[in-house]
């Protein structure tokens, strides 16, 4: 049972009745929406609360982290308004069905704990703690033993502490790329570093990275400009003592530095453009604004950095950003926060992402980002097989990803869910049209050319897609293990298979390259490591069968299919 009511909502209405309803309302329909994916069902709700049951406790507190979480990022974007906050009380216990919801005494102590939570907290009764206990990712904080309103005996209540968050990518260490001395390097090279959160406010660490990412993405936008992917850039950063150190493992001649403050509904961008082996500044802008006005400041940045390393930008490329029309605040920081749930690859995290797209597309029916956002959430459930309809999930995929393009003909993003989703339908002509559309969009998008890349591979242009692929991990040194997969996947169907093996034991984690190592030894004749490798299969993938597997991959020719399979065969899978 899990009770969740509104942290001081009468001085909410008091200061502004109008636009707490609006965002209460606006919270609740979130909420409900994503019981029913973290195995929930909302059985009622009265003003500012709500109760919901769940089949078990470790379910319950799995919402009611997340809910939290969610609601925390949803007052990052409230234009400097009083946040709305929830506490909750987590019980366990019999519950009766009634006309108007659910009664019980479970459902009593629900009600009353919350009121010991702290705003956006969490508390629970001993008997959840007594479940709880052992989970040792979880911190359980006892409060004491309280005495509750219309309750006989008194209770220990428990605070719920949100759990540490996974290391970020700047925390794994990984070895120092090697690349040419500065006197060769392309003059127009660059990498963005994190964003650097003057205002101390964990949440406005998320927002930090969010304008970084779109800074990265507007600045792709020049064809002559190489830009290193964000994900590098950060780790780079992290694992380097100054700031020549991190150009020398990127390979890059010019640095981006910027720093974020915020006060209230206030913002303060403060931007340098660096040369890295000097480490001097050649050029540095302030802006100030609101949080409106970020749009506008990501594209004053890249136009002004642009021109400082003396970049030449055609007619078209300055109508493109010029012209190109933002949508409304809110539905920008829904997507934002989507896409990070979106990178968890959990069913419900993917549902959970979903929801966040849907509400930016209600907010905002013509913003194509939100769209294209949430054709990747039908791609990736009918990949993983966490659809009973696997067929509508690529065909809802493919639907979005062609309204995000008639949303925004000039961004990327939507050409290339396109191209992913008429690959897994195997309509090749297709997605190699699109992919080649978003590529004359965006030419210097790391994560496009490795999907690109990926396409080519199942369509006999090995040649290419090693080159995209190869120029792909070029831009982004420090690159997740998706783009080996692609690459050992490209030399497999070229076959080499030596090269495959080289590739996929660079991957960091080997739990989805088993398979094409496999077939890679067996066509090699190493039939132990094939075996081996198989076994590897069946420990990760237990229900994995050949029949299934043949219906994976979108390889164009037949007889590209039937000399997978039969390396899977000779390994000794079935």
């Amino acid at each position: 049972m899990l009770y969740a009511d509104v942290h001081g909502y009468t001085r909410l209405l008091e200061l502004d009745e109008a636009g707490t309803v609006a965002r209460l309302t606006r919270s609740l329909t979130l909420i409900r929406n994503l019981v029913s994916d973290y195995g929930g069902e909302v059985v009622n709700t009265a003003g500012d609360g709500l109760v919901a049951v769940f089949e078990s406790v470790q379910k319950a507190l799995h919402f009611g982290l997340e809910m939290q979480r969610e609601l925390s990022r949803e007052a990052m974007w409230s234009e400097g308004l009083a946040p709305i906050q929830f506490r909750v009380g987590i019980s366990v216990g019999d519950i009766f069905a009634g006309r108007d919801g659910v009664y019980g005494h479970s459902v009593n102590l629900a009600a009353r704990i919350q009121t010991f939570a702290e705003p956006g907290g969490i508390c629970v009764t001993d008997a959840v703690y007594q479940i709880l206990r052992g989970n040792s990712e979880l911190q359980l904080r006892s409060l004491g033993t309280k005495r509750l309103k219309n309750v006989s005996a008194p209770i220990e209540i428990f605070s719920v502490d949100q759990p540490q968050p996974m290391p970020r990518p700047a925390e794994i260490a990984l070895p120092m790329h090697q690349f040419a001395a500065a006197d060769s390097l392309p003059d127009a090279s660059l990498a963005v570093l994190p964003m650097e959160n003057i205002s101390g406010a964990p949440d406005d660490l998320y927002l930090c990275q969010g304008i970084v990412a779109d800074l990265i993405t507007s600045l792709c936008r020049f064809r002559n400009l190489m830009v290193i992917a964000r994900h590098s850039a950060f780790v780079a950063a992290a694992n380097a003592g100054s700031l020549r150190e991190i150009a020398q493992r990127l390979g890059v001649r010019y640095l981006l530095s910027a720093s974020f403050r915020r006060a209230d509904n206030r913002i303060r961008i403060t931007v340098d453009l660096i040369e890295a082996a000097s480490e001097n500044t050649i050029w540095s802008e302030r802006y100030d604004g609101v949080m409106a006005d970020i749009f506008d400041f990501q594209d004053d940045v890249a136009a002004m950095t642009a021109s400082r390393v003396a970049i030449h930008i055609d007619a078209v490329e300055r109508r493109r950003l010029t012209e190109q029309a933002h949508p409304a605040l809110y539905a920008y920081g829904l997507v934002l926060r989507g896409q990070d749930m979106g990178f968890r690859f959990m069913p419900d995290s993917n549902l959970h992402a979903r929801r966040l797209f849907e509400q930016a597309r209600e907010l905002d029916p013509g913003y194509g980002r939100s769209y294209a956002a949430m054709s990747r959430t039908f791609n990736v459930e009918w990949r993983y097989n966490w659809t009973k309809d696997p067929e509508g999930a690529l065909n809802q995929a493919l639907t979005l990803a062609k309204r995000a393009v008639e949303c925004d003909r000039l961004d990327s993003r939507g050409f290339s869910e396109m191209g992913l989703a008429h690959l897994y339908k195997k309509q090749h002509d297709e997605a190699l049209a699109a992919y080649e559309h978003a590529l004359s969009l965006n030419p210097n998008d790391a994560d496009l050319l490795a999907y690109m890349g990926d396409c080519l591979a199942y369509v006999r242009q090995g040649e290419r897609a090693v080159n995209l692929l190869e120029r792909a991990i070029r831009l982004n040194p420090y690159h997740p293990d998706s783009y080996l997969w692609f690459l050992g996947d490209a030399y497999f169907h070229k076959g080499d298979y030596q090269r495959t093996v080289e590739t996929l034991m660079k991957m960091r984690d080997q739990s989805e390259a088993h398979r094409l190592l496999a077939a890679s030894h067996a066509m090699l004749g190493q039939m132990d490591q094939a075996r081996s490798h198989a076994q590897e299969v069946m420990r990760v993938h237990p229900n994995f069968t050949i029949e299934h597997w043949r219906k994976v991959p979108p390889l164009k020719h037949t007889e590209d299919l039937d000399l997978y399979v039969e390396g899977l065969r000779m390994a000794g899978l079935h």
